[in-house]
């Protein structure tokens, strides 16, 4: 995360605010601003959201969603993950909805860059999986690691050789480890 503004902030403000070319997230009302990424978290992100988006599609299980999507878990905090995904049986019938989209994300996927503070991420996987997130999947680029969150509090560590699961939250979906540093 980076510079924290200290005035408190709503989802429904943070929703209305102009774009300024920077994305936001609220963490129990304070406003956090993100610098862009660099270009190798970028290269993480999009190897990742890519398998992932194709497999989803392919086996029609709902959505796969960029960075730019907020995630209301309350009236006072909205987290954006680097890749998220959405199971179809939680996408109203009515379609997405306009605004961030209510409650965690079934998966959602953080890109570590060298510049986060360790608190802060650890701060975030317990917020995705208190709030109902399925699987928390944190990449580390700079030491090429992955690690895998659960409701029930435990951790995997991957490393390149190993091979990524969906689990509960994307059932079927595999992607080596060695294809999203390569």
């Amino acid at each position: 995360m980076s510079a924290v503004q200290q005035t408190y902030v709503t989802a429904d403000q943070l929703y209305a605010m102009p774009d300024d070319g920077f994305r936001y997230e609220i963490v129990r009302g304070e406003l956090v601003k993100m610098p862009p990424a660099g270009s190798e978290h970028g290269r993480v992100s999009g190897r990742i959201h890519i398998n992932l988006g194709w497999y989803v599609r392919n086996e029609q299980l709902g959505e796969v969603l960029s960075s730019d999507t907020g995630y209301r878990l309350a009236d006072d905090h909205v987290l954006a993950p680097d890749v998220s995904f959405i199971s179809d049986a939680r996408i109203p019938a009515s379609g997405m909805p306009v605004g961030f989209f209510p409650g965690a994300p079934d998966l959602a996927v953080e890109v570590i860059s060298p510049s986060e503070v360790e608190r802060h991420v650890a701060r975030k996987v317990t917020d995705y999986l208190e709030y109902g997130c399925k699987m928390v999947i944190v990449v580390r680029p700079t030491v090429r690691r992955i690690e895998v969150h659960k409701p029930d509090r435990s951790i995997v560590s991957l490393e390149p050789g190993e091979v990524l699961d969906g689990g509960e939250a994307v059932p079927g979906w595999r992607l080596p480890v060695s294809d999203i540093f390569l």
